[in-house]
């Protein structure tokens, strides 16, 4: 393996997939794009979304990601990969200075400290990775070649000779003179240091430990015109010297090595996500890398939440309702009815969030989860009427569903919710039906939630065998539990609970 061929993402180049550059339209409706915007809300400069708009398509690459996430929840191993991404966000404001400078000594001397940067913390990543436990291919392939890289003449050149330049331009000593409006430099004649002489008057006042009044000061990028002209002066005083940094910055102006450039990038993929569901895990919720069933269509999930409404109410994580459900056998569509705010459509968002992250390779927001890759997510969801529609609500519905139909394929997952409800009840639960039968003939998975009594009950009175029926918890006085179960639809719309939310809850 060569270090041109060295990725996170994928356990080979011919395995890479062409990346999204917009988020695919289902996104929204499963409330992803929130997700992936709070995941990647601290990583701006890598451009992580593409790589969580691509879902991947072949189970050996799932495999490949989840080994390394695993080695990633080792808590040492995931520090370690915090503080090299920390130095490398160093690194490129350093490398950001060095080109917005003009003056050449000063913006050479930036140069010089973002190749520093990077020798050090590359170094520190191998000894990092060299003691580390590892057990994913990615890393373990990675760690290989990078001892191979720092062990390289060109490696040790540069970090040779940035070290030795650094060291020897910390040793230049000169005077400043300063008389009315003019200032020279000279060499340093071994003329009294007052500063060390005035810390060394004020030492006998010290007793015990004392409040340091040293004021901090941040590094500042620019120079003025004075600063400018005297570190010209100090490079006349020492020509040789600069003319050394003005020939590393020359010959090593590309010092990083593309495939650590390639690795920074992608293990921020892994760590964007950590990041953002380890303060859930700690809350109590439970995630897990999910299992891939290749044979089997059966689909199994275990504690399943929505992630999004996790991420959401963090601070009150026990407001997070999860749910369980499974389909065996020849079983691929599942109908969930029940009365409204019962928790159907949150339900609905979590099966689709599941499905999504575990074939991005990544930790699902559930305590276990089975399923099969899907060729494709598809989402219709009932829409708001605007003024934006050229034609009626249930003309938009067929619509969409018409451009679904266009580019789904076998083995795909459509979610339903509340769809073909623009119509009568038996116009609409007839139109849901047919194209239900017809995805289920055609090998795609369906889940439809529905309020339509007439759609629900129909399916069940038919003994559709490859169908589950689950059903909103509804308690005595209305009260939501935001549980689902598996049961028979009800003919009710719970009307009173409308009556009393209106009617009771009022001054």
């Amino acid at each position: 393996m060569t270090m041109d061929s060295i990725g996170l993402l994928y356990p080979s180049p011919q395995k890479a997939a062409g990346v999204r550059d917009q988020p695919p339209a289902y996104f929204r409706d499963l409330n992803l794009d929130q997700i992936v915007d709070w995941i990647t809300a601290s990583k701006q400069d890598y451009d992580l979304k593409p790589d969580y708009y691509t879902a991947v398509q072949d189970e050996e690459t799932i495999r490949f990601r989840q080994e390394i996430v695993r080695d990633l929840m080792t808590e040492t191993t995931l520090i370690k990969m915090q503080t090299f991404a920390a130095q490398m966000v160093i690194l490129r404001r350093y490398q950001k200075l060095s080109s917005e400078i003009d003056h050449q000594n000063h913006r050479e001397g930036w140069f010089l400290e973002a190749a520093l940067v990077y020798v050090r913390s590359v170094l520190q990543l191998e000894q990092d990775l060299s003691s580390a436990d590892l057990q994913s291919r990615g890393l373990l392939a990675f760690r290989q070649i990078l001892g191979a890289y720092t062990a390289s003449s060109e490696f040790q050149r540069l970090r040779d000779e940035a070290e030795q330049l650094k060291k020897d331009l910390s040793t230049v000593r000169y005077c400043v003179l300063i008389k009315d409006t003019t200032v020279k430099v000279r060499p340093y004649d071994g003329e009294t240091d007052y500063s060390i002489e005035v810390e060394k008057t004020f030492e006998k006042f010290k007793q015990g430990a004392v409040k340091d009044y040293l004021v901090k000061l941040n590094i500042v990028s620019s120079m003025n015109h004075v600063e400018a002209q005297i570190l010209d002066l100090v490079a006349r005083l020492n020509p040789e010297l600069f003319e050394r940094l003005h020939r590393f910055c020359a010959e090593h102006s590309r010092f990083m090595a593309d495939f650590i450039l390639t690795f920074d990038r992608e293990m921020q993929f892994y760590v964007a996500y950590l990041e953002t569901i380890l303060p859930l895990m700690k809350g109590g919720l439970k995630f897990c890398l999910p299992a891939v069933s290749i044979r089997s269509k059966e689909v199994l999930a275990a504690e399943a939440f929505d992630l999004a409404l996790a991420i959401q109410l963090r601070g009150e994580i026990a407001r997070i309702v999860p749910n369980d459900f499974q389909l065996s056998g020849n079983e691929r569509v599942i109908i969930v009815s029940g009365p409204n705010q019962g928790g159907k459509s949150t339900f609905l968002r979590s099966i689709g969030q599941a499905q999504v992250m575990m074939q991005s390779g990544m930790f699902v927001a559930a305590e276990q989860f089975t399923a099969n890759l899907c060729s494709g997510v598809f989402t219709h969801y009932k829409r708001r009427e605007d003024s934006s529609m050229k034609s009626g609500k249930l003309d938009e519905e067929l619509s969409r569903m018409s451009a679904i139909a266009d580019h789904i394929r076998p083995h795909a997952l459509v979610l339903f919710n509340e769809s073909f409800a623009a119509t009568n009840e038996r116009e609409g639960a007839e139109i849901a039906r047919q194209i239900t039968l017809a995805l289920l003939e055609r090998k795609i998975k369906v889940f439809f939630v529905t309020h339509q009594f007439t759609l629900a009950d129909g399916f069940y009175k038919q003994g559709l065998p490859n169908a589950l029926f689950l059903r909103a918890e509804r308690k005595s006085g209305g009260r939501r539990t935001y549980k689902l179960f598996e049961g028979q639809p009800l003919q009710t719309s719970f009307g009173e609970d409308v009556y009393r939310t209106v009617f009771e809850s009022a001054p």
